[in-house]
């Protein structure tokens, strides 16, 4: 007596072959600038605090970075993905507002 394909097991479902899947193409996520724009009015020392709160910068990295911004009239305080760009420069405006300083930050993708 023979079997027949079903009770011997052997459609595609059942034979036991693995398949293999495409795996899709991982792209980087784009990248955005934080960027904080000088005003005549913010302390640098308030400029310095955000830096080194907001965007984890050492003290010395972060002076160099408010004189930059004071002396060019905006710099990049950092790059990173666009959610992560656009809540921490909402987080500066915020705080910024709060303490009653003008200081200003904004986010561009990067080239």
């Amino acid at each position: 007596m023979r079997l027949s394909n079903e009770d011997e097991g052997t459609d595609d479902a059942d034979s036991g072959l693995a398949t293999v899947t495409a795996k899709p193409k991982l792209q980087r996520p784009a990248m955005y600038k934080v960027i904080l724009l000088n005003d005549d009015y913010t302390p640098m020392e308030f400029v310095v605090h955000v830096l080194e709160v907001f965007f984890g910068i050492a003290r010395e990295k972060a002076t160099q970075i408010m004189l930059a911004v004071h002396t060019q009239g905006a710099a990049v305080v950092g790059i990173y993905p666009r959610d992560i760009a656009e809540t921490k420069s909402e987080q500066v405006n915020q705080y910024s507002q709060e303490n009653n300083h003008p200081l200003i930050s904004t986010v561009e993708m990067t080239d």
